[in-house]
């Protein structure tokens, strides 16, 4: 969710298992009062928050410190998502979620869990050994401060590069559990649209196999055939703790009853 995305998901609580994380991003534009009420409403409504950090959206150490402390004074803190961030240049001291680690800030404000990120299919604009070296070196420091922590992904649409991408996490010795992106249902030209944003691959034969059709962009879909796929070909002993991450993409309500619904039949 966003910050501005609370009303949203008041209507769609009851639709949501009590102790849910829900993640607070961290955009342009919200102001630290906003990002606050969205950490406390998702705690008032019984479910755990996640607030996102980007470190180059931090225009100071003062900043970061603010934020920590106000979710800390909220009892918000325990739970945190940390980014590099979407800014080309840092607008502060903080260059990348590694620096944010190294800060010394973190536990000091009751941070006990920290969730970072990775990438199945690369980043538009980052290398792939970047990538590598950052997801190392960031879960090397959670392991050595011994905090809780997590690998969330970005969203895709194809099983195959995840599987292979887990299976060399764990060659490279990263054994924190990952939480695969996964879109809420949603309109396919939405679907594409952030794909291309994100650097998500929307061939055809992608396309088809997640169940949309790149020739009609005007109907909906799901993540059905996605999560039996992963269900299916997911090896413990290879691809190590595996749970999912919505992107709702606003649509929190839909994605809530869609992922109840989805609960009931596989169960069925």
């Amino acid at each position: 969710m966003t910050g501005k995305d609370v009303s949203r998901l008041e209507e769609a609580s009851d639709s949501i298992p009590p102790g849910t994380r829900i993640n607070i991003t961290f955009l342009a534009g919200e102001d630290l009062g906003t990002r606050l009420t969205a950490a406390r409403a998702v705690k008032r409504l019984g479910f755990v928050p996640v607030p996102h950090i980007s470190a180059r959206r931090l225009p100071s150490r003062t900043a970061l410190e603010e934020f920590l402390s106000g979710l800390a004074a909220d009892g918000t803190a325990e739970n945190v998502f940390l980014v590099g961030g979407d800014p080309a240049c840092p607008e502060g001291p903080y260059e990348d979620a590694l620096a944010l680690l190294r800060s010394g800030l973190l536990r000091r404000h009751g941070v006990r869990h920290v969730g970072i990120s990775g990438y199945p299919e690369g980043h538009p604009a980052i290398s792939g050994p970047t990538l590598w070296s950052a997801l190392t070196d960031k879960a090397a420091a959670i392991g050595a401060d011994r905090f809780g922590g997590d690998v969330i992904t970005q969203f895709g649409f194809d099983v195959d590069p995840v599987l292979g991408w887990l299976e060399a996490v764990r060659a490279r010795g990263v054994h924190l559990p990952v939480r695969i992106g996964v879109p809420g249902p949603a309109g396919v030209r939405r679907l594409v649209g952030y794909a291309t944003r994100f650097g998500v691959a929307t061939s055809a034969s992608v396309a088809r196999k997640y169940g949309f059709s790149l020739t009609n962009l005007m109907g909906t879909t799901g993540p059905d055939r996605f999560l039996h796929a992963l269900a299916e070909r997911y090896d413990p002993a290879r691809h190590g703790r595996v749970k999912v991450h919505f992107y709702t993409f606003g649509g929190l309500r839909t994605t809530a009853e869609w992922a109840a619904r989805f609960r009931r039949e596989s169960a069925a």
